[in-house]
């Protein structure tokens, strides 16, 4: 069924429940036929006793045929453009109606699927299609009836809250926790679950939005910016501090400049040995220390970097900081075996990149191991003999690490892995997700690890956040991990202090064994 189709039926299912639920509407057909009776209107009389059965008969059957949608009275639903106009238009139009009532209040929450994008490009346009329809009906089985859910492009709802008398920040968190547990619900893809979540921001429209909708949807935009920075799987309501969220158009002409002024530095985010707990190594995320916006993460400057056409310089600026870390740790006596550094499929086709790298690690007088390239999983799977496998395996044959990104989510075979000469394996966080109460996940994990084990390369999960789900990958033998429950990335000023900490709880802990034993 279209999209549209399934919007109509939703409807009519919605209408006849609200028709058939009502007092009023079985009353007036017992009313009917004891007219039609008194009458004697024999063909009426019989009317009236398959009617309503048959009517009752097929709010069942449209009730099967559009669950989930109708099982919860079906929210309204507005068939949006790739581009989402149509649906963000129509949230203006159901706030403003709201706002012309005058005790009424209502609020507009915006949902973004984390690393949508990845997904989409791994996976493909029909896949995306089919997995957006899921998300879709499970957020309006959440909603209550006659709230809006319309659909903003990309991996972006929207929601209007219907009329309601007060929507204090209580009421609005709880809605945004069960929209956030329907996305996190497994989807069965193939033989595999996928597990996804979302940043949501959410903003009132009269006490944050000043009674008019505009102002509302910037607010719960600039919610949602906030969301993403905190990410993934985080929501914030509107604060009056929160600065407008940054769009690519409105930085594009700014990032030559930025360039120009170093504004662009990596943070850095622990890699640590699971078992001993001993620093591995530290990844760089690029930021943008925007003088008037604060600090900027990637998925808000690098279309800005793209579109202006400025990957390549940007690319190298992020090595050289890196290469200039790693410099300094040594310089500190700080032992960090090796700083890891992505590169885009464009970069990676510079038929000059290898070269590049080779020089920077020549003039930074580092070992070639120091430096660990990461490429995505996607990447590797679409890549065919060209400038992409030539540097990679360059990159390799000079002594690079080559780490494979994102890994058990895409396309890469193990004929692909061996072609690349990949050092290690970074999980995709998402197989963390109810590790430690799925048993099919926790399979799956097993399952990847046991084949690194076998093809002797090393694994790293990504996304750890509690010391469960650290416990688990220990006992399954995963080599490295990374997350918030070891540290969160830090400017490299901080990564000292940090590791000079973290070194010593790893020598007190090991004096403690060596006593308990």
């Amino acid at each position: 069924m279209s999209h549209l189709g399934s919007i109509m039926l939703a409807r009519l299912v919605a209408t006849l429940n609200r028709a058939l639920d009502r007092l009023e509407t079985i009353a007036l057909f017992a009313i009917l036929a004891l007219v039609a009776i008194w009458l004697g209107l024999d063909d009426l009389v019989t009317a009236m006793v398959f009617v309503l059965p048959g009517l009752l008969a097929l709010r069942i059957l449209l009730g099967h045929k559009a669950t989930p949608v109708a099982a919860q009275g079906a929210a309204t639903l507005f068939p949006a453009h790739d581009d989402g106009r149509a649906g963000r238009a129509a949230l203006a139009a159901m706030l403003a109606r709201v706002a012309r009532r005058a005790h009424d209040e209502s609020a507009c929450i915006l949902l973004d699927l984390d690393d949508w994008d990845q997904i989409a490009e791994r996976w493909g346009q029909t896949a995306a299609s089919d997995i957006l329809a899921t998300i879709r009906d499970r957020l309006i089985a959440a909603l209550r009836h006659d709230d809006m859910l319309v659909h903003l492009g990309d991996g972006r709802f929207g929601v209007a809250l219907h009329p309601v008398r007060r929507a204090p920040l209580g009421i609005r968190i709880q809605i945004c926790d069960r929209l956030r547990a329907a996305v996190a619900e497994p989807i069965s893809f193939g033989t595999m679950q996928l597990r996804l979540t979302a940043s949501v921001g959410h903003a009132s429209l009269r006490h944050d939005g000043g009674g008019l909708p505009e102002p509302t949807l910037r607010a719960a935009a600039a919610a949602l910016d906030a969301a993403r920075h905190n990410g993934p799987d985080a929501q914030r309501a509107y604060d009056p501090a929160l600065a407008a969220p940054a769009t690519p158009s409105t930085l594009s002409h700014e990032v030559g400049a930025a360039l120009i002024a170093d504004e662009f530095q990596p943070w850095f985010q622990p890699q640590i040995a699971t078992q001993s707990g001993v620093i591995v190594g530290f990844e760089a995320l690029a930021r943008w220390q925007h003088p008037k916006r604060g600090t900027l993460l990637p998925a808000q400057f690098l279309p800005a970097i793209a579109e202006a056409g400025l990957m390549g310089r940007f690319g190298r600026q992020i090595l050289r900081h890196a290469l200039t870390a790693a410099q300094g740790w040594d310089q500190a006596g700080l032992r960090v075996p090796s700083v890891s550094v992505n590169f885009s499929a464009d970069e990676l086709r510079d038929p000059s990149l290898a070269d590049h790298i080779k020089w920077e690690l020549d003039r930074f007088d580092l070992r070639p191991g120091r430096l660990t390239v990461e490429i995505r999983e996607s990447v590797a799977a679409s890549a065919q003999d060209g400038a992409i496998t030539e540097n990679i395996a360059a990159l390799r044959c000079h002594g690079v690490n080559i780490d494979l990104d994102d890994f058990g989510v895409g396309q890469a075979s193990i004929a692909a892995i061996r072609r690349f000469g990949v050092s290690r394996i970074k999980i995709d966080r998402s197989y963390l997700v109810g590790l430690a109460d799925d048993p099919a996940q926790h399979a799956a994990l097993a399952a990847i690890l046991a084949m690194g084990r076998h093809l002797g390369i090393e694994t790293l999960a990504k996304g750890v956040e509690s010391t469960q789900i650290h416990d688990i990958l220990n006992k399954l033998a995963c080599d490295h991990m990374q997350g918030f429950h070891i540290a969160e990335a830090m400017p490299y000023a901080a990564t000292h202090d940090w590791a000079t900490r973290h070194n010593a709880c790893i020598a007190q802990s090991a004096v403690q064994n060596r006593r308990a034993g």
